[in-house]
């Protein structure tokens, strides 16, 4: 296994990546939904039907809303799989979380034939501590710029946050194109960053699929990611299963599982520096 604090942070970031929506300012029709190539799945959206558009967004806002999990404290061990072209891994990631406080992130995996914790980090509103225990002990301490430095993506850490419990981000854009079908309403949302396709299903209001596309076509940035094997998770639906494909220069796959995951516990892991780790 061969880690790196960037691959460390690309699987940080991504761990439990859920993207809904949120109210949109206005709708309208467009005869068909733009897509990029490079992508892991292309969808077209036809002419959407006339229909009663400021119910439609009412209804699909409801029902996300209505997803929306609130929390404490969420605690989750997931395991890992990460492929790109040029490797493949698997990871055990160890996470705890306190709402608007603190994020705890431990990556585990098989050095020298030895599991041991290979990396961790300590995430809070304004720092990140990261600290690496192998292939080169050390720690370091950034602004929580960092992490948009790293993913050229403005994270910060309420977004980090409802990222990781699953609940809507990233969505200020306008709904251009919708169609509802027996099981499934679609919707095209344009924003500064991404044109979103996001897929609802429309009995539960769960999202079964998301496709963001790069605004900036210099970039042809795109993220393309699944849910499945929806779980009772207190009074809320978690999706414990999830495919992330992530391709700009190149495809990175990250595909999630959730072993085990809980909500308003005790912290279960813990952020300790060893005292030999000097800064770096």
């Amino acid at each position: 296994m061969s880690l790196t604090k960037n691959n460390f942070l690309v699987v940080v970031l991504l761990l439990s990546a859920a993207f809904g929506c949120k109210t949109a300012k206005k709708v309208q029709t467009i005869q068909s939904a733009i897509t990029k190539k490079d992508t892991a799945q292309t969808v077209v959206i036809s002419e959407a039907p006339k229909v009663d558009s400021a119910a439609i967004v009412k209804d699909l806002v409801n029902k996300v809303a209505k997803n929306k999990i609130d929390f404490s404290t969420f605690n989750a061990k997931i395991k890992v799989t990460y492929e790109s072209s040029e490797n493949s891994d698997n990871y055990t990631a160890y996470l705890s979380m306190q709402k608007d406080s603190m994020i705890l992130i431990k990556i585990a995996g098989k050095f020298l034939g030895i599991s041991k914790v290979g990396l961790q980090a300590k995430i809070t509103k304004d720092s990140v501590v990261l600290v690496k225990l192998v292939q080169g002990a050390s720690v370091s301490y950034r602004s929580i710029s960092y992490l948009q430095d790293v993913t050229q993506i403005p994270f910060d850490f309420n977004t980090l946050q409802d990222l990781i419990i699953g609940n809507p981000i990233f969505i200020d854009g306008n709904i251009v194109s919708y169609k509802n079908t027996p099981s499934q309403l679609l919707v095209l949302m344009v924003g500064d960053l991404f044109k979103h396709l996001l897929s609802i299903d429309n009995n539960s209001g769960r999202i079964l699929h998301s496709k963001l596309d790069d605004a900036d076509l210099q970039r042809n940035r795109t993220c393309d990611i699944t849910f499945n094997n929806y779980q009772p998770l207190g009074n809320y639906q978690f999706a414990a299963y999830r495919k992330i494909s992530v391709a700009e220069k190149s495809k990175l796959d990250i595909y999630l599982d959730f072993k085990e995951f809980s909500l308003n516990e005790p912290l279960k892991y813990s952020f300790d520096i060893p005292k030999r780790i000097k800064r770096k």
